[in-house]
């Protein structure tokens, strides 16, 4: 590892809690003052608690010798009362502060997977096909939510154990200069230990992500609904457990591996904090039996030296959390730091509308980040506004990614793609998106209501609005909703209740009509009817001219049935261009396109 890595890993390490205080801030500023407020009253209050029982312990030794017992015992009184009125007051603190913190707590939370999603949304699709950027993700996920609220309430911590310490070792020292070395003594140790084992126990959990991922992947699957059926078929379930069962051994004989060392250091670091605490004892005892301090002053030494004990305790355990939360959330900050490769222009020209020339690829290169394979060679073509274009080809021949560089998940190594003269790269990404409805072969089926789910394809539209319901009937998905229980508000999928499954091909119905609500230019249809029965789709490619309605359109499709509609055929092989022109021209050139046509034809002859 380079030396500036090795650099910016360190400054990770310590300059990140300006960003966890800021994530706090942001999700609830109005909180944040009241948790600042509470610290300063909080921190002062045991103090005078401590005070008050000195004077109590005094005022009730001195009553036991004065004259007139009702007098002395109402001095008495007063004090205790105001002692109680000193722990009503710290108790209500005590629950104005839970309430804050909860209410902090929930706010971050909530706050904190916002920025995640907007990250996730943000990030380019190349992550999503990294298994790498899921270890990321996964690490992002467990802790972000919550570990920028814990460095806070660390933070808070130290700044109300602080006020506190500060009083009480005044108090302590004032008594005697042994009282300090004994109270750090008693509390140092054991932080050391936790400061360790954060580390070593970070270490291990990042190093076992994968592991993680992959016993989580095997509960999903058996816990799941998509691939229940399958489970059962093929008797998996058994197998599935096992491979679970093993992964969560071996992480949990790991994990218990450092907690037991943890524990036996920390029984150390205990005992000699436990030494320390009788030994002020003593001398505070021995001080008292001279004569040095009252019976009172006995009691409030002891209280304070214990109170310091558990304030220094306190704080440097909230160091100690500090420096875990912190390294916990270096996996959030690898996250957010992630940089998109697919960039916004900086000065984005506008979208030609309507489009005059069409979409060109001219010597287009591409390779997936990691690989040496190269998927698309050199490939050029065009397509014309209103032109119906097919893509063909055998599986892996480059028609997917080609489709993916259109719509700018990515873009090309080589080359470049043009709309009307104009390179996409110029265009804001959501500018010209919104000119393409697509429809890929492993389309979403979202369990949401059978209106929202097409209505997702254009979301500029209301809910509501007519052209829902009009695209639906173009495609055919009309009479199928009108049978579903409430009709377009009938939830489809079986995630929630009243929820109505659909078959494959009535999801892909749905997809479809999805894809054409959208007032897009370029229709980009990836398998657009592998899961229809013939008649069904027939039905829609009867209507195919009427629902692009002089829209351009991209086809992929193993259906020569489907592709023979198209105006311009372009063969695919190994990632390039090897054959172009139409049906008819291809099939009489008797090259790639006549052979795969002849072989399908075969089954239905």
């Amino acid at each position: 590892m380079s030396n500036k890595s090795v650099k910016r890993q360190k400054t990770r390490k310590t300059l990140r809690l300006d960003r966890a205080v800021r994530f706090v801030w942001q999700a609830g500023p109005g909180w944040s003052i009241a948790s600042l407020a509470l610290v300063v009253i909080q921190g002062v209050l045991p103090l005078l608690s401590l005070y008050l029982m000195k004077l109590i312990v005094d005022a009730v030794t001195y009553s036991l010798g004065a004259p007139d017992k009702a007098v002395a015992f109402k001095h008495v009184a007063l004090l205790i009362g105001f002692a109680a009125g000193a722990a009503l007051l710290n108790s209500l603190c005590q629950l104005i502060a839970n309430l804050v913190k909860e209410a902090q707590t929930l706010a971050v939370t909530d706050h904190m997977y916002g920025i995640l999603h907007a990250k996730s949304i943000e990030v380019d699709l190349e992550y999503y096909e990294n298994p790498k950027y899921f270890d990321t993700l996964h690490r992002a996920q467990q802790e972000g939510p919550y570990r920028p609220t814990r460095i806070v309430n660390d933070l808070v911590q130290l700044g109300q154990g602080g006020i506190s310490l500060m009083a009480m070792a005044g108090l302590l020292i004032s008594f005697h200069w042994g009282m300090a070395v004994l109270l750090i003594g008693a509390a140092v140790p054991g932080v050391f230990v936790r400061l360790k084992y954060s580390e070593k126990l970070f270490n291990w959990q990042k190093g076992r992500t994968q592991s993680e991922r992959k016993s989580g992947y095997f509960n999903w699957l058996l816990t799941g609904d998509q691939h229940a059926k399958e489970i059962r078929l093929f008797d998996l379930g058994e197998l599935f457990k096992h491979r679970f069962g093993e992964l969560r051994k071996t992480l949990r004989g790991e994990r218990l591996g450092i907690t037991r060392k943890r524990s036996f250091a920390e029984f150390l670091a205990q005992t000699g904090g436990t030494i320390a605490v009788f030994a002020s004892f003593a001398l505070i005892a021995y001080r008292t039996v001279q004569g040095a301090i009252t019976l009172g002053g006995m009691v409030m030494y002891f209280g304070a030296f214990q109170k310091a004990m558990g304030y220094l305790r306190g704080m440097l355990g909230a160091i100690a959390d500090l420096y875990e939360n912190n390294l916990y959330l270096s996996n959030l900050y690898e996250f957010l730091d992630l940089e998109p490769k697919v960039k916004e222009p900086l000065h984005p020209v506008s979208v030609p509308r309507p489009m005059r020339k069409g979409i060109s690829f001219e010597h287009v290169s591409f390779t997936y980040p990691g690989s040496d394979k190269e998927v698309l060679e050199d490939v050029s073509l065009s397509v014309e506004p209103g032109e119906v274009v097919a893509l063909v080809g055998e599986n892996g021949s480059g028609k997917t990614t080609f489709i993916k560089l259109l719509c700018r998940l990515y873009d090309p190594v080589e080359g470049t793609i043009t709309l009307d003269g104009i390179d996409l790269r110029q265009f804001r990404m959501s500018d010209f998106r919104r000119e393409i409805g697509v429809i890929f072969q492993d389309y979403a089926r979202y369990h949401l209501t059978a209106r929202e789910n097409i209505w997702l394809g254009d979301t500029n539209l209301t809910p509501g609005h007519q052209r829902i319901a009009e695209t639906a009937r173009y495609t055919g998905v009309d009479d199928l909703i009108m049978r579903l229980p409430k009709g377009y508000d009938t939830p489809l999928g079986k995630w929630f209740e009243d929820g109505e499954e659909l078959s494959l091909g009535e999801w892909q119905k749905i997809a479809l009509t999805r894809a054409f609500l959208r007032d897009a230019r370029i229709m980009v249809l990836d398998e657009p009817t592998s899961s229809l029965d013939a008649k069904t789709e027939y039905g829609v490619f009867k209507k195919f001219g009427q629902l692009l309605n002089g829209r351009s359109a991209i086809l992929i499709s193993h259906r020569f049935s489907t592709v023979r509609m198209a105006d311009t055929i372009y063969v695919f092989h190994e990632g390039r261009v090897i054959e172009s022109g139409a049906h008819e021209e291809l099939v009489r050139q008797g090259g790639k396109y006549a052979l795969l046509f002849e072989r399908q034809a075969r089954y239905y002859t």
